[in-house]
């Protein structure tokens, strides 16, 4: 499902290139869910940038439902992204002049998949049906979590990206978000890369890799 061969990635700086990778390599299977662990700084948001198609690798390829995103200019990377892509990162995103309901369906009306009925479904497994017609600023942390979670859903994507989907959150909250989220990842078929600290959460996936020195071990 996504394929990523020979990647690097470099940085100038004021002190000089940071090589952030080199060659790194990466398969992620169809349906598998992947934790992509390391220290602080080590490069695994950048790394999820890059497979995102919202940053240039320097050299290498990925593929992604059979498409090489290298090969495509910025305009279609962002079309192909909103319609095979589910993404959520630390920073949620949410449109603050959106309600919850039309938050959820945002990405999936731009990429002209909108599905009412997967929608309400998703409504309902995350607990939000009362809680629709709020905006994000009336939201709990948990519950604005929800709301990234259903939208990066909402698209029917073939790949998830997660970064720390849950790091803002108590451990109790994580853990009744992340349950959900699995669930509803699993329940979807699509793939999972997430970058986690935890070992904890790790362990709830199917396999998990370690980034190192720009390689993954």
């Amino acid at each position: 499902m996504l394929t990523a061969t020979g990647l690097c990635k470099t940085y100038n700086t004021p002190q000089g290139p940071l090589q952030v990778f080199s060659n790194l390599n990466l398969t992620l299977l169809q349906g598998e869910s992947l934790a992509l662990m390391g220290e602080s700084g080590c490069g695994k948001s950048t790394l999820l940038q890059l497979l995102a198609g919202l940053e240039q690798a320097d050299a290498g390829s990925i593929q992604l439902a059979g498409q090489q995103l290298l090969q495509l200019n910025d305009h279609q990377r962002a079309l192909f992204r909103r319609q095979h892509l589910g993404i959520v990162f630390q920073q949620l995103n949410l449109i603050p002049s959106l309600n919850v309901k039309d938050n959820l369906a945002f990405q999936a009306r731009i990429a002209g998949n909108h599905d009412l009925t997967w929608q309400q479904t998703l409504i309902q497994r995350l607990e939000l049906g009362r809680l629709t017609d709020r905006y994000p600023h009336q939201l709990s942390g948990g519950q604005q979590q929800r709301v990234a979670i259903g939208r990066a859903l909402a698209v029917k994507p073939a790949v998830i990206l997660a970064d720390e989907p849950t790091g803002s959150l108590d451990e109790r909250t994580g853990d009744v978000v992340m349950t959900l989220f699995l669930e509803l990842v699993r329940d979807s078929g699509a793939s999972l890369l997430m970058v986690t600290h935890s070992n904890r959460l790790a362990g709830l996936l199917d396999r998990r890799l370690t980034l190192h020195n720009g390689q993954l071990q």
